[in-house]
């Protein structure tokens, strides 16, 4: 996987063992025979980690039957709530016709890594990809910017002015420029003019080509590898292709761009 992909991947599987390690310490009113089940520890796990609700952000999540059923979707045609007893609400926020699914939104819709890692399916529809800068948390953190915010498009490879900043400010970090207070200062307050005076000739597109390069081959050695392994023992190979299929697809759009910039 790649490594944004895959940092959130190994984050699930570090909260798992965090869960894992909180039953066998005697935190929860379990049976040793329940507790020594590991397939079935793992399966209660998933259960809650897939097909919850969250009704208040990092503070109360919600299973309710039918509900827990519903798929995502970048447009979802349905919205879950709770009312004052506790009981959960499904309501159509458009016009549904017959037959069709009912879906609501499992996370951030622009950007697909995240419900990959999480839920285990790719969201095809998805309208950008996070641009796979993990080399540069540090920066994105002193920008004030999250993943969220760092995406190439998936359908022309668009780039978010984000980006740009990210690559001209480690530029002129890595150069100890004057001009470097100034550009983190006009980055929050997205003052796109006070950047661009920063210095034009700065614009990282060499740089980024040679990045975009990097990702590409960087992908394809991870396809090759996936699909090296047997399907009987890792059965999540196809969906793991068609997302490292997906990030490539995007940035050999971004690649298209840059190398029309000269």
């Amino acid at each position: 996987l790649p490594p944004y992909v895959s940092w959130l991947s190994q984050k699930e599987r570090n909260n798992f063992s965090k869960f894992l390690n909180a039953l066998r310490q005697g935190q929860a009113p379990l049976s040793q025979q329940t507790i020594s089940d590991d397939a079935l520890i793992k399966w209660a796990y998933n259960v809650a980690l897939t097909r919850h609700n969250i009704v208040v952000a990092a503070q109360e999540k919600r299973i309710a039957p039918m509900a827990d059923m519903l798929n995502h979707a970048t447009n979802p045609n349905c919205e879950i709530t709770y009312d004052a007893e506790g009981n959960c609400l499904v309501n159509a926020n458009a016009d549904i016709a017959a037959g069709s699914p009912l879906t609501i939104t499992l996370g951030d819709p622009t950007n697909p890594s995240p419900l990959f890692a999480t839920y285990g399916f790719l969201d095809t529809d998805c309208p950008g990809i996070f641009c796979k800068a993990m080399e540069l948390e540090e920066e994105m953190k002193e920008l004030g910017y999250g993943f969220k915010d760092l995406l190439i498009g998936t359908e022309g490879g668009e780039i978010a002015p984000q980006v740009w900043d990210l690559f001209l400010y480690k530029l002129l970090k890595q150069a100890n420029d004057a001009n470097l207070p100034l550009f983190a200062e006009a980055v929050p307050q997205q003052q796109r003019g006070d950047e661009a005076a920063v210095s034009s000739a700065l614009l990282p597109v060499h740089s980024g080509r040679a990045y975009v390069n990097n990702i590409l081959t960087t992908v394809d050695s991870l396809t090759m590898k996936a699909n090296s392994y047997d399907l009987a023992t890792h059965p999540r190979v196809p969906v793991i292709v068609a997302h490292n299929d997906l990030v490539k697809r995007t940035f050999q759009k971004v690649q298209a761009q840059l190398n029309a910039m000269g």
